[in-house]
């Protein structure tokens, strides 16, 4: 252990120090840094995989369940896309240095905002390997320094993506210790680091809730948390219901291992008789068990091959990640609304209607980071939303919500010009 945290500490003096240079990086170097780790996911790919094929045998060994294995698998295509990701990131506007919200004051003060890294950034996750990268290029674009911990499961994965962004960032001119990788797995590691207050500025956790309530509650420095998505769709009487089918069967099956999938359908009583026999349907041809209310049994148990569960309690404000879901039947909007604030993570939550009205109402009262009409939650994504990519999603308010990319990752400082003014 002792070993553990002298590398701990001496990888956070390395990062402290780069990321004050960092500050003033040109986007030319950042952006030339993006394109090479880009690069590189394709022609390492060879390395990646075979380290990925490890830790991916020994999870399976050990019992991990499906969805976590999922999340940690990778592939060509998947290696490709997160290539493709860090291309999108490289593309993007650089937000550090950007001016914003200048006045002149009466006293002819001219004032305003300009936009500057946060510092150090400390991530803790669990399982994705491609977070290894996702947060790598965005804290890099964004002026900020990373000190990266993941879990024991994907510690090769995660070592040979390391070695690949750490290396094309050094080609490209970025400071050492841009992007530091703790190879300790030692649990008592997140510890020591979640007190290394002077050293890092903000911490993110991405995994499940034992790692996200251990992070908030032990941490010295400010703590985003999210990631945790129980996402409802409700499917309104005046829903257009071939629609509904569609965007339902989307949110649930596309890919149900991850934080944004639906997990919890709810359906008007005026349209449950026509609807719930459409999607269950559908649903059954992907293997979806439904764990149903006792209306929403009552309609859907003459089907035959469906896998239907009575629903209990539990199933309420329950995150499956899984080809489960659990089905309600409501008699309105507030219903739909009420259930949402009592169940509801704060993650993603959707309706599908053809009413304005209420549409509009759900927006404005649903409280969550991202709240649809008439779309699938599976888009909760910075990448989908235009981002790049993103380093987590947070269902805080402070200090950002929903996807959090390249402009969340920074703070700003007033700039202040005068002209010999004094205050009176």
């Amino acid at each position: 252990m002792e070993l553990a945290v002298k590398e701990l500490e001496g990888k956070g003096k390395e990062a402290k120090a780069a990321s004050r240079k960092l500050a003033f990086l040109s986007t030319e170097t950042k952006n030339k840094a993006l394109l090479n780790i880009a690069e590189a996911l394709i022609t390492k790919k060879g390395e990646i995989l075979a380290a990925n094929r490890i830790d991916y045998e020994e999870a399976k060994a050990s019992g991990m369940n499906e969805a976590m294995l999922d999340r940690l698998l990778l592939s060509p295509s998947r290696l490709e896309d997160m290539s493709h990701d860090v291309r999108k990131v490289a593309a993007l506007p650089d937000p550090v240095g950007e001016v914003f919200e200048m006045r002149t004051l009466t006293n002819g003060l001219q004032i305003g905002k300009k936009r500057v890294p946060l510092g150090v950034i400390g991530a803790i996750y669990e399982s994705r390997p491609n977070v290894t990268i996702d947060i790598s290029s965005l804290c890099l674009k964004s002026g900020n320094a990373v000190i990266l911990r993941g879990g024991k499961e994907a510690i090769n994965s995660n070592s040979a993506l390391a070695r690949v962004a750490q290396q094309a960032c050094l080609d490209a001119g970025v400071p050492q210790g841009a992007i530091e990788f703790i190879q300790s797995t030692e649990r008592a590691l997140v510890h020591h680091m979640l007190r290394m207050k002077g050293v890092i500025d903000l911490i993110i956790p991405r995994g499940g809730s034992g790692l996200i309530k251990l992070v908030s509650e032990n941490a010295a420095m400010p703590v985003v948390t999210g990631g945790i998505g129980v996402c409802h769709t409700y499917v309104d009487r005046s829903a257009d219901l071939t629609k509904a089918v569609a965007i339902v069967y989307n949110a649930k099956v596309q890919r149900p291992t991850v934080c944004n999938a639906l997990d919890c359908l709810l359906v008007h009583s005026q349209v449950a008789q026509a609807y719930l026999p459409a999607i269950a349907k559908e649903w059954a041809k992907a293997g979806v068990e439904m764990h149903c209310d006792e209306r929403a049994m009552a309609i859907l148990e003459s089907i035959p091959s469906l896998k239907l569960v009575p629903a209990v309690e539990e199933d309420w404000g329950k995150e499956y990640l899984s080809l489960k879901a659990a089905i309600k039947v409501v008699d309105s909007l507030d219903g739909a609304l009420v259930h949402i604030e009592r169940y509801g993570s704060g993650h993603s939550e959707a309706i599908i209607t053809e009413d304005y009205s209420a549409a509009m109402r759900f927006l404005n009262q649903v409280d969550a980071a991202c709240v649809y009409a008439n779309a699938s939650t599976r888009f909760t994504d910075g990448a989908q939303f235009g981002l790049g990519a993103e380093i987590g999603i947070s269902t805080q308010k402070f200090h950002a919500r929903g996807p959090m990319a390249l402009k969340e990752l920074t703070s700003y400082k007033w700039i202040i010009f005068g002209s010999g003014q004094v205050r009176p």
